[in-house]
């Protein structure tokens, strides 16, 4: 018999684990910002050779990709969020999900491409 005081978790892992990685993402991209900011304050890039410049460093291209990826998981677990609770027939959130993961891990691709690219 099941107690009507216990509630039973079904779904997908919603909780603490995935909030606190949504706050540490920000923390992450709350910590770029102000770097990104005197970067651009101290090369004031007009051409894109300046960006090619002030991007040259090893310590932006990491920074910036850390970024990246702490901007597109903090993207994942918002809309995996809504799309779980809006999307309510199983076949059409998982293509939804597909289709969304697809696309960020796609952007994740191209911005490492463009930092690292020649």
């Amino acid at each position: 018999m099941v107690s009507p005081y216990k509630k039973e978790v079904v779904g997908a892992r919603y909780g603490l684990a995935d909030w606190l990685m949504q706050r540490l993402t920000a923390v992450v991209m709350a910590i770029y910002t102000p770097i990104i900011v005197i970067c651009l304050l101290m090369h004031r890039p007009g051409t894109f050779k300046d960006w090619q410049a002030m991007f040259a460093t090893t310590f932006l291209k990491l920074a910036t990709v850390l970024f990246i990826a702490a901007l597109i998981y903090h993207a994942w677990i918002g809309v995996r969020d809504i799309v779980m609770d809006y999307l309510k027939p199983a076949s059409v959130r998982l293509t939804a999900l597909f289709l969304i993961g697809f696309f960020l891990i796609a952007c994740f691709a191209w911005s490492v491409a463009i930092l690292w690219g020649r």
